[in-house]
Formats: structure tokens, C-alpha cells, sequence
């Protein structure tokens, strides 16, 4: 397997000289207040305006990215949200009555409220901000799971989780005696769902599963698996950071007990995600954290404790980033996340086909059908060229930026017998010219190395 080993890699430029936008942008304004467009612009090409990041050279070509399962990219009006945040009315919330603190914590509680209207919560109480994604699901495992999980339990997961899904189980499990089970692929290549029911018994006490995956880009029937779990009393905890940001997610069908997601996946900032939980869950849950705004009363020897989600939420929170993320929920509502999901399906086929023109290429995870949908996203490996030394030369000599590596999905890597996969995931704001040349790009590197055999 060859290595760039020696080869001395290039430095990205202190500044990008901006790309000016094609001839066809021109006339395009943003997607929350354009007026009927030409049929023939798609909605990458409608929205793409809307993020100054994109317009850029790197290396001397034009920057394509396709790293959206890592971190998305930011539109004009979340960061004007950040802006004004900060230059008009930065104060600390829920702790003061003056005009600054008012106005912080109205847009504060609005960012939940948004957030709770767009998952379909049915009470914004029942929506917890935190860190990320990560610190959710941690939370869950502190403050639910040592509280509920006891020796000999059983949690029920899947080799496709990630690792922020699998190791605070792994804490628990260590700390109360439960034995952790995982549900392996299928032929398709993707979690046995049907297999994950026959390992369902009274002695499984938590489901924990992906909703997407974001390595195989396979979907789950999040509704089935919670359906069949509460049949034996089990509660089911879903990661969602790779389907909130791209189709619609309504927490009360899919019935799931918990549920996480991260901001910076859906055009938000870094630094903020939150915890979706059922209220009479939440209300059981002893605190997280202890400190300041989680109490209700404080004394010498003992504490009484807030309300959810007060109880989950200590110290001074990310009030610039939630307002952010309320931000980045206007802005693609204003588009419609059913839309984005429907462009996504053709983009995501019009890639994994593109890719199959590759030689000696392996792509994981299901083959599209009229009947499977695979997220826009394609983690693959070139035969005899290592995933990295792919993303190094696409990167510097064609400014495609992709993912190589494990993507946090170790025990998945290993399940498919390799090492690291490199991934190319997209979003709303990618086009099909994008996915083309990235193909060109990616071709044109297989062969460089291919030159060398």
C-alpha cells in the first residue's frame, strides 16, 4: 500500500482569495427570501450564495467541499445572529432584570422553543442544551443510566455507532456490572434490524442506535426499533446528528425516550448541541453538573434542585451559539427540510453512481434502489492507495476537501476488515458539479499512484 511517506506536504495559505461567484449566482439572493427561481437552478445552486465560505480558491483551485458529516458550513444570517448578539445585547441570561439580560433571555429560551417546534417536541422543556452531542449522551449515561442500570442489564447497540454512542455506555457498564450487546451488519451491509429485535429480552434496559449512519449512510426505521424495545420495556436513546440536519425528524413518531444532535451539523455554530428527552424522564434525572442556575434553593449541608431543563444546564450557558443554532433552524425552515431531503436522495444517488465509475473501488454501506435510501454521504477505499494519501493529494492538488480516516466508528472499521475509509458527505448547498469534480479529481489522483506500479 503506498504512503505519501517523505512527501512534503504543502501549508494552506494564511488568506483564500475569494472566489467572485459564477455568472449564474449573480441574480441569486437568499434562500429565505428568493422569489420564484428558473426551474433549471437546483437548490444547491439557490442556496450556495448564502455561504461566504464556499466562494474560495485553496491550493489555486476552487474550494469543493464535501466534509459536511464532519461540521457544516454557516450561512450569512446565522452569522449575523452571532454579530448582533455580541455588539447588541451580550448579557448573561436569566440572572438579571435590566434591558440587556431581558433581551438575551428572551432569544435564548426562543433558540429552545425553535428547536422544540422543529424535532415536534411536545413541550420546549422537554429540549436541554449542551455542549454537543458528546456531553448528551453522557449526561443521559450519568444522570439516567446509574440511576436505572443495574448488573447483569443489558444495553443493546449496534457496531455502526459512533464512539461518542458507545464509550460513556462502556463507563456504565464498568461502573454497574451491565453487559453491552451489538448487533452486526447485514448482507445489505448495513445494522441487522431484524436481528436487533431477536436480541431484545426484559433483561435489555436501553437501546442505543443511529438514526443515519455516518459511515454507511444507511437509515434505520427509528419508529420500528422503538416500537418493538418499549414492548419489553426497554427506552431507546437515538443519535441524530446525521438526520436532523437533513430531513425531517419528529421526536413524537418516532417515539425514542432520548434523542442528540450537534448544531455545527446543521448549520450552526460550533460549541452547542442538545438532549431531547420525554418530560417524565427528565424530571426523574438527578443534575449533571452542580453550580449556579441548576439549583432552586442552595443551604450549608444540602441543595434543592431546578426543574428541567434548568436542573441540566449549569453555570453560564452557550448564549451566542444557541441563539446561533435558533438562527440556523429559521434558515432552513425558511427552506424546508422535506425539500432538502428530497434534493439530498437524487444528490446522494448521483454520487454513489459517480463513484461505482471508479476503479477498483469500494464503497460501504447499502446500494441505492427505488426502495433504499442512502444519506449523501459515501465512505469508500481505492484498492492499494491508503484513504489519507487520497485526501492529502485531492486536497492539494484539486481543492476537494473530503474526510480519511476511522470517523469514530472504529469497531465498525474493524467489522468491515479495514483500517480507515476515506468519505465524501454532502449537503443541501452542494450541486451535481461538485460531485463532478470531485470524480475528475478523484480519478485523476487514482492514476498518479496508479503510475507508480
Amino acid at each position: 500500500m503506498m504512503t505519501l511517506e517523505g512527501v512534503a506536504l504543502k501549508l494552506p495559505p494564511y488568506s483564500f482569495p475569494l472566489i467572485r461567484p459564477r455568472s449564474c449566482r449573480r441574480h441569486l439572493v437568499s434562500a429565505s427570501t428568493a422569489a420564484a427561481p428558473p426551474a433549471s437552478l437546483s437548490l444547491g445552486h439557490l442556496t450556495r450564495p448564502d455561504f461566504p465560505i464556499l466562494h474560495q480558491e485553496v491550493y489555486g483551485s476552487r474550494l469543493v467541499y464535501l466534509d459536511n458529516a464532519a461540521t457544516s458550513q454557516k450561512p450569512i444570517t446565522v452569522l449575523k445572529s452571532l454579530q448582533e448578539y455580541y455588539q447588541g445585547y451580550n448579557s448573561n441570561v436569566h440572572r438579571g432584570i435590566h434591558f440587556l439580560s431581558s433581551k438575551a433571555t428572551m432569544e435564548y429560551e426562543l433558540a429552545r422553543k425553535k428547536i422544540s417546534e422543529f424535532i415536534n417536541a411536545s413541550d420546549s422543556r422537554e429540549i436541554v442544551f449542551t455542549r454537543n452531542a458528546t456531553e448528551a449522551i453522557n449526561l443521559v449515561a450519568h444522570s439516567w443510566g446509574l440511576q436505572n442500570i443495574k448488573s447483569d442489564d443489558e444495553i443493546l447497540l449496534t457496531v455502526a455507532e459512533h464512539h461518542s454512542a458507545i464509550v460513556p455506555w462502556q463507563l456504565v457498564a464498568q461502573k454497574t456490572g451491565a453487559i453491552l450487546k451489538f448487533v452486526e451488519l447485514n448482507e445489505d451491509g448495513v445494522p441487522d434490524v431484524e436481528k436487533l429485535k431477536d436480541m431484545l429480552s426484559r433483561k435489555t434496559k436501553l437501546v442505543v442506535v443511529h438514526h443515519v449512519s455516518n459511515v454507511l449512510g444507511s437509515v434505520l426505521p427509528i419508529e420500528d426499533i422503538t416500537c418493538c424495545a418499549h414492548d419489553v420495556g426497554a427506552k431507546v436513546l437515538v443519535d441524530a446528528c446525521q438526520s436532523v440536519p437533513h430531513m425531517v425528524v419528529d421526536v413524537q413518531n418516532l417515539n425514542a425516550d432520548f434523542l442528540v444532535a450537534s448544531s455545527h451539523k446543521m448549520c450552526g455554530p460550533t460549541g452547542i448541541g442538545f438532549l431531547y428527552g420525554k418530560s417524565d424522564l427528565l424530571s426523574s434525572m438527578p443534575p449533571f453538573l452542580g453550580g449556579g442556575e441548576m439549583i432552586s434553593d442552595v443551604f450549608l449541608d444540602h441543595s434543592t434542585y431546578a426543574e428541567p431543563p434548568s436542573r441540566f444546564e449549569a453555570g453560564t450557558p452557550a448564549i451566542g451559539e444557541a441563539i446561533g443554532l435558533g438562527a440556523a433552524i429559521d434558515y432552513l425552515s425558511g427552506i424546508g427540510m422535506q425539500k432538502i431531503h428530497e434534493y439530498e436522495i437524487e444528490l446522494a444517488k448521483y454520487l454513489y453512481d459517480s463513484l461505482c465509475t471508479i476503479p477498483n473501488i469500494h464503497i460501504y454501506g447499502p446500494v441505492p434502489s427505488e426502495n433504499i435510501h442512502r444519506a449523501a454521504l459515501c465512505s469508500f477505499n481505492v484498492e492499494n492507495i491508503h484513504p489519507t494519501d487520497l485526501a492529502t493529494l485531492l486536497d492539494q492538488e484539486h481543492g476537494v476537501a473530503i474526510r480519511s480516516g476511522h470517523h469514530c466508528a472504529q469497531p465498525l472499521h474493524r467489522h468491515l476488515g479495514v483500517g480507515s475509509s476515506a468519505r465524501a458527505s454532502l449537503y443541501f448547498y452542494n450541486t451535481r458539479e461538485d460531485v463532478d469534480d470531485f470524480i475528475h479529481a478523484l480519478n485523476d489522483t487514482v492514476r498518479f499512484f496508479n503510475s507508480f506500479k
